[in-house]
């Protein structure tokens, strides 16, 4: 039997800002994940109701957007990370858009149809896409692709931790109109062993995901600095080799993880591509 885990950052599969960027975006780049892990972990709290979680979420966006004042040192960094949007002039909804996902996760939203995953992840992933080419300056160009990225990345890690959320944080998001075609129950998603039409709407999941990926594979070639293109294309190649890795196996029998090999040819294929991809100049960068 598989044993139940309990999530942190370390074991996240797709850390993005995993490379190391110019030394001005470090501190900005840092806040807004420390920002995003604590709100995260609110809404993960199994200490804590559902009201106190939506409560403390509504609060850290108080503070952010200057609505409530904060002086202590415990969340100096989100009073930082406003300070810092402020100067790079940086939508806010980059970070208030997280708490709209967490405060669902924090009520334990119940989805209902494919869209509605997707739109969920629209809030607790693709901000985070978009906030990374934002910084650096990246043309808008790109949002649309890095969001279909981002989203994948969320979906994939739902299915990988499908029992656990299930279990643990009594969360499903496998959405009702694809259990209802495969003929699931609830008790499908908490067995030790998938069933065959449990294994066949994960695979029906993630063939929809392999076209968001492809989707998001775009960025490669409109990604104008290089560093960041490079993790882009590492993720590309983790993502599809995880791909491979939830077919092949069962995320209800196995904890489904990337290998230290994994990790290595992902990341040599990904500088390799990162350096080698040849970067599209869209209309409105010509020299005049």
């Amino acid at each position: 039997m598989m044993k139940i885990r309990h999530k942190n950052q370390k074991q996240e599969n797709f850390p993005v800002g995993m490379m190391i960027f110019n030394a001005n975006l470090r501190k900005i780049i840092n806040d807004y994940y420390k920002f995003a892990r604590y709100a995260d972990d609110i809404a993960d709290n199994p200490n804590l109701k559902a009201e106190k979680k939506v409560e403390k979420l509504h609060e850290l966006e108080e503070i952010f957007l200057k609505q409530r004042k904060y002086h202590g040192q415990k969340l100096k960094f989100v009073t930082r990370l406003r300070e810092e949007f402020d100067k790079q002039s940086l939508n806010s909804n980059l970070a208030t858009d997280l708490l709209i996902a967490f405060r669902k996760d924090a009520i334990g939203f119940d989805y209902q149809t494919w869209e509605q995953l997707v739109d969920y992840c629209k809030y607790s992933a693709a901000p985070v896409g978009k906030f990374m080419l934002a910084v650096h300056k990246e043309n808008p160009s790109t949002y649309l692709p890095a969001a279909s990225l981002c989203i994948a990345l969320q979906i994939i890690n739902h299915i990988q931790d499908l029992r656990y959320d299930n279990i643990v944080q009594k969360r499903r998001y496998l959405p009702a109109d694809i259990m209802k075609k495969y003929h699931l129950k609830e008790e499908d998603l908490t067995k030790d062993k998938s069933s065959i039409s449990l294994k066949k709407a994960i695979e029906h999941i993630i063939n929809l995901t392999r076209g968001m990926v492809k989707e998001g594979a775009l960025l490669t070639q409109l990604i104008k600095d290089r560093n960041l293109r490079i993790e882009v294309c590492i993720i590309l190649s983790l993502t599809n080799i995880m791909i491979k890795k939830i077919i092949k196996y069962d995320v209800m029998a196995t904890e489904v993880k990337l290998s230290k090999f994994d990790w290595l040819r992902g990341t040599l294929c990904g500088i390799y591509k990162g350096i080698t991809a040849k970067v599209k100049t869209l209309p409105n960068e010509e020299k005049k």
